[in-house]
This record gives structure tokens, C-alpha cells and sequence, in this order.
């Protein structure tokens, strides 16, 4: 569905751009046209109400093909490109979250949590490339890690850097898929739009007593047991949820 929104705000921009043009042919260069193309695309996504991840997809795509015609790109590059992208932002395209990567800090931090909660089973909803699962794993060698990625390449590269971590099962699978019960703690990096869906999920299907802990992202109308600012980059916030006590 997303896909599709995205064809059709191109397509109507291009649409609306000859339109003016024809209606007032004042004499615009190629480039400028591409600008306005490119705020119309834009525009036409927002109308949509498609994620804001999608603005700088349509803010580029047209000048950057320009670009590549300029340059004379070769056809095939583009088609890789495309597969690349496609494979890299597999959820995106289908309309679920973009891939996001935690810090160094973040992991170090649920290392800590980890330890604490005393957890013998962990669990990335959105696992990346398992830049959280790596270093957990390796710290916590008696517990059980499960990461999940959805997107080919994401999950490719994950498995590659397991590869010789024997605690960790890296699933290719949706966490809309996946059984919460049997774990202690459960880690994710997704997206303000799904955290409510989040919230009911975790509700149903977590013990009670159990972790759940959210990197940016709080669950709506929910109050967190604990509020983690860690001093990275992004100043990331973790959001802690016990679980039977919000």
C-alpha cells in the first residue's frame, strides 16, 4: 500500500508540474521543474499520510535520476540500486518500520538491564544488524537471545555476525508473528506509529513481572516504570514497561 501511495504521489506531481507548465509556459529550467516536481511528490505523500521517512525519498528521487542521466549512469545501476534498497528497507516498502540502528550506549545500557532483571531470555522485535544483539549476547553467554528482522538484507548481515554466538537465534520473521511469553526481556527500535499495536501486544502475551523496554519510542497514554537518557548521539531515551503495573 505504501508502494503504491508513493507511485501515485510521483505520478501526480509530474502530472501537476506539466499541467502548470502548460497552462503558463513560462520558461523554467529542467532542474526547476525537478524542484517543483519534487515538493508536489512531497506534498501529495503528506496528503496521503504516508510516514515522514518517505519526504526525503520523494524530495530526491526525481532529481537524483536527473543526476544520473547527467552523469550517464549506466541502466543496470539503477536496478541495482532499486534491489539494494528494496532488500535494505524491506519493511518500509511493505509498510512497516524503517530500519533504525542503536548506539554502542543503548546496548551497553540493556546490558546493565539485563543483569539486573536477572533475564534468561531476550528478545529484539526489530533486531537490525543485531548492533543490540551482538555485544548482549556476548556479554550474557548463559542467556538465550532471539533477534528478529524482516528485511532480507538486515536479516543477511545479522546472521553473518552470529554466525559463532551460540546463544542466539536470528529469526527472518515479523514480530507481529512472534510469541512474547517466553521472554524476560523485550527490546525494540521501531516507530512512533506502531507503538500503540506494540502496547496491546506486549499487554496480551507478556508475563507479568517481565520487561519490556522501548529505545525513543514511549507507548501512548502508558506510564513507563523508568525513563533511561542515555548520553549518546541522539540522546536516546529507554523506556521501561513492567509489565501488570501500566
Amino acid at each position: 500500500m505504501q508502494l503504491f501511495k508513493a507511485l501515485l504521489s510521483q505520478l501526480l506531481a509530474c502530472a501537476a508540474v506539466l499541467g502548470i507548465h502548460t497552462l503558463f509556459p513560462l520558461p523554467i529550467s529542467v532542474w526547476q521543474a525537478a524542484a517543483m516536481q519534487a515538493c508536489l511528490a512531497a506534498l501529495c505523500s503528506r496528503g496521503f499520510r504516508q510516514p515522514v521517512w518517505w519526504l526525503p525519498i520523494h524530495l530526491l528521487f526525481i532529481p537524483t535520476v536527473l543526476l544520473g542521466l547527467s552523469w550517464q549512469v549506466p541502466a543496470w545501476l539503477y536496478l541495482l540500486i532499486l534491489l539494494l534498497l528494496t532488500l535494505l528497507f524491506w519493511g518500509t516498502v511493505k509498510g512497516d518500520v524503517p530500519l533504525f540502528l542503536s548506539s554502542s550506549a543503548v546496548s551497553d545500557t540493556l546490558i546493565e538491564i539485563v543483569q539486573s532483571e536477572g533475564a534468561q531470555t531476550f528478545v529484539d522485535i526489530g533486531a537490525g544488524l543485531a548492533t543490540v544483539v551482538v555485544p548482549l549476547a556476548k556479554a550474557r553467554q548463559d542467556m538465550a537471545v532471539v533477534a528478529l528482522e524482516r528485511a532480507p538484507l538486515p536479516w543477511l548481515l545479522a546472521t553473518w555476525r552470529c554466525r559463532n554466538l551460540t546463544n542466539v537465534r536470528v529469526g527472518r520473521s515479523s514480530f507481529w508473528e512472534q510469541d512474547l511469553r517466553e521472554f524476560d526481556v523485550v527490546f525494540a527500535f521501531l516507530s512512533p506509529l506502531v507503538m500503540t499495536k506494540i502496547g496491546e501486544k506486549i499487554r496480551r502475551e507478556m508475563r507479568a513481572g517481565c520487561l519490556f523496554v522501548s529505545s525513543s519510542f514511549p507507548i501512548p497514554n502508558s506510564e513507563p516504570e523508568s525513563v533511561i537518557e542515555l548520553n549518546d548521539r541522539r540522546k536516546t531515551k529507554l523506556y521501561c514497561y513492567r509489565i501488570g503495573r501500566f
